[in-house]
């Protein structure tokens, strides 16, 4: 495990860094009330977040939040610290907090000091080389932290690291492969379905005129269904998002195309109410779906 000597020289933090943060502490003290407040309103505006501030820990946490922000100007920063830091990263692992949250978290409190310093002191060089002290502080709590996720990843093996990574690789690789082969048979059916759309236009030509609209126009929406899948497996091997709405669109062409054959072999009611009933509840499934896709952010 590192020592934080090695994590001070690899950041090149001095003593004179950790004097310059001790001379910062009581600014800090006196904006510690504004920094709890900043930081839970930002903390509070993210819903992952909110979810772990609970009526129970939640002024728990607010006072370990306010005790960490002191401790970043206390001017020692020696292996009880470093221990310190490490507890407080297996505690955002141990209640399942996202790191990504962690970094986006640390950001808030960069901006917050960076702009303390900006308003409260108006040596330009005097300024610089406390940004540049609160920077490092800062990125080194961020890595001891990030390093308990590190951990938990190593532990999440099979054999070895090695191993499972040849195994995800390899995997990878052959779903990729299957998702061609899908694309090439997709391919394949769209050629078989355009001959016979051909076909059920002979029909027409042969002077079976109802027969061969009926099934020329259920040829057709497989085969724009075809078109649909197909483009959605080329999306998805270029890394674009699953869309579970081609599929449902899919099943609704379907049940479109066996309403038109029902009605041109003059099937009972009961059948045809059945098959309109459930097209039904598949437009209402599929309007529900577009909804929840709508408002999901686009990555």
């Amino acid at each position: 495990m590192m020592k934080m000597q090695e994590l001070r020289e690899h950041y090149r933090f001095t003593d004179e860094d950790a004097q310059l943060l001790k001379s910062l502490e009581p600014l800090a003290i006196e904006n510690q009330e504004n920094f709890s407040l900043a930081f839970y309103d930002y903390l509070y505006g993210l819903p992952e977040t909110a979810a772990i501030l609970n009526h129970n820990n939640r002024e728990r946490l607010r006072e370990m939040h306010s005790n960490w922000f002191i401790s970043l100007f206390s001017g020692i920063y020696d292996n009880h610290y470093m221990n310190h830091l490490t507890r407080i990263g297996h505690a955002h692992v141990k209640v399942g907090l996202n790191v990504h949250f962690v970094n986006a978290a640390m950001n808030q409190i960069r901006q917050f000091l960076l702009n303390l310093i900006d308003n409260n002191y108006s040596d330009r060089e005097h300024r610089r080389v406390l940004r540049e002290a609160v920077e490092k502080i800062l990125d080194m709590n961020l890595d001891v932290m990030s390093t308990s996720y590190r951990e938990e990843e190593m532990k999440k093996v099979f054999l070895s690291r090695a191993v499972d990574t040849f195994l995800i690789k390899a995997t990878e690789r052959f779903t990729h492969g299957l998702n061609l082969v899908l694309v090439l048979a997709l391919a394949v059916v769209s050629i078989a379905i355009v001959a016979m759309f051909g076909w059920d236009m002979v029909h027409v030509f042969r002077g079976d005129v109802e027969k061969g609209v009926f099934t020329a126009l259920g040829s057709l929406l497989i085969l724009w269904m075809m078109i649909e899948l197909l483009d959605n497996e080329i999306k998805n091997l270029k890394g674009g998002r699953f869309s579970i709405l081609v599929f449902i669109g899919v099943v609704i062409v379907a049940i479109i195309r066996e309403i038109l054959i029902s009605t041109l072999r003059h099937d009972d009611l009961y059948k045809q109410a059945f098959l309109a009933a459930t097209l039904l509840i598949l437009g209402i499934v599929y309007y529900l779906v577009s909804l929840v896709q709508r408002d999901q952010p686009k990555i």
